[in-house]
């Protein structure tokens, strides 16, 4: 079951908190060796704390949905006195003092923390096989990757390791593997989520969110997750609403914009197939689907010279605890300026103020979530010139949408014949995480792909 019926039946005392602590461990025991999504596990901690909160529910001091749920986060969000590594020989033993934001938040409302999730090495890739602690495996197809660079976090979600998980994304990385793993992924608006005490790919950029295995779960999670945080200059004081409450707002009434340059272009014919079906749902869901024009930003170049400045000093004085990989990415950054750094980040700033006119004559947008199925380790391992180029296909339908840094979410719409996930992508205006979660819902109960579960015999 998802948080939203089990977290009913621990309110009510018919399931511990120990127990689901207890199966979760136990299916981290037995698949975490094959799918290696977990870089740290604290098992000894979730276990206490998860008795903590059957007394205090027991008491009557129930906190919430999230009280005595097992969830875990992507090993680049700190925990005071736990291991976060950034899935790198760099920081294999770093030990951050203080929680991030959002983990004081998930405390502050009773969530139970399993242990950190393998990623791509400093969230620098859409594939998570370059990590310090060796690749991570799609739990429908281990032969398959799980996405990136929160490929751990989705795996772990999809394969039943955890409830939910806490990832980020700067160009896609928890949508995409969101996608790869048939769950659901959530990229809330910009400054939304604070991002403080979660090590940076590239602050303009980057987004905190929720996995979880549905629309509900997310906006659960979200519920919590949202809201200014002072101490994080790009944390916005714009009010939250009730997520929960807005999966139950009425679609009829939503214009869905298609935008079939470049996003609709290329696409694996089983994933285009698949989009069409979704598209067909969506238009009786709502007032209708048309084709939008939209002309999307693609350059990197901000992002790695943030990602640079942020690694310059690790590089000069250790360059070889770094994947090779990651640090040719990093010093791919070197080279821009100061100066055209302030230039690019006034040209952001005027891109997200314009994104309103996207909206203009639709109120959603539905794209695929990534073209191609997700491609085999094999492949790109054996091939290494080849990762690079898979990665920004994958990364090409969720990168636009961190520049604008507008909402979106990723739900499963269908499956290969080989049985791998296909998503489908819907976004919204700033600040309208509920439009996006209604439709979202909406689609979510007139299908059944969220319901098909991960063999783990397999």
């Amino acid at each position: 079951m998802g948080i939203a019926e089990i977290s009913e039946q621990v309110r009510r005392g018919v399931i511990s908190p120990a127990k689901l602590t207890k199966d979760c461990l136990h299916n981290i025991e037995k698949l975490n060796p094959t799918i290696n999504a977990f870089i740290t596990v604290t098992a000894e901690s979730a276990l206490s704390k998860a008795r903590a909160a059957e007394a205090e529910i027991q008491a009557g001091r129930w906190r919430g949905p999230l009280h005595g749920i097992p969830i875990a986060l992507k090993d680049l969000i700190d925990t005071a006195g736990v291991k976060t590594t950034a899935a790198s020989a760099l920081f294999k033993d770093r030990v951050p003092s203080e929680d991030a934001e959002v983990v004081r938040r998930l405390k502050t409302a009773g969530a139970l923390f399993l242990g950190k999730h393998n990623l791509h090495e400093f969230a620098y890739g859409g594939s998570s096989v370059v990590s310090y602690f060796g690749a991570v495996r799609n739990p429908w197809n281990r032969q398959h990757i799980a996405g990136g660079s929160s490929g751990g976090s989705a795996a772990a979600v999809a394969a039943g390791l955890c409830y939910a998980a806490i990832g980020t994304d700067t160009a896609g990385s928890i949508r995409e593997p969101a996608a790869l793993c048939g769950i659901v992924g959530l990229k809330p608006t910009y400054g939304r989520v604070s991002a403080r005490a979660v090590i940076p790919l590239s602050w303009s950029l980057d987004h905190v969110g929720p996995l979880t295995r549905t629309v509900a779960d997310s906006a659960l999670m979200l519920q919590a997750l949202a809201g200014y945080d002072p101490s994080d200059p790009h944390s916005a004081n714009v009010p939250a609403q009730n997520y929960v409450e807005a999966l139950n707002a009425t679609t009829q009434h939503l214009r869905v914009g298609v935008p079939r340059a470049l996003f609709y272009e290329d696409l694996h014919p089983e994933v285009a197939s698949a989009m069409n079906q979704a598209l067909s749902v969506l238009s009786d869901a709502t007032a209708g689907v048309r084709d939008v024009s939209l002309s999307a930003p693609m350059d990197r170049t901000l992002q790695s010279a943030e990602s640079y400045a942020y690694h310059a000093s690790f590089v000069e004085k250790s360059p070889e605890l770094y994947q090779s990989e990651t640090l040719r990415r990093i010093q791919s950054g070197k080279g821009v300026s100061a100066e055209n750094r302030t230039r690019l980040t006034a040209e952001l700033q005027e891109l997200r103020r314009s994104a309103s006119q996207i909206f203009a004559t639709v109120d959603v947008l539905v794209t695929p979530t990534v073209p191609i199925p997700p491609p085999t380790l094999t492949e790109l391992t054996e091939n290494p010139d080849l990762l690079r180029p898979r990665e920004l296909l994958m990364l090409r339908n969720t990168r636009p949408f961190n520049v604008w840094g507008l909402p979106a979410i990723s739900l499963p719409c269908g499956f290969t014949q080989g049985g791998l996930p296909i998503g489908l992508q819907i976004i919204g205006p700033h600040w309208k995480e509920g439009r996006v979660l209604a439709l979202a819902q909406a689609y979510e109960q007139a299908t059944d792909w969220h319901a098909r579960k991960v063999n783990l015999e397999g």
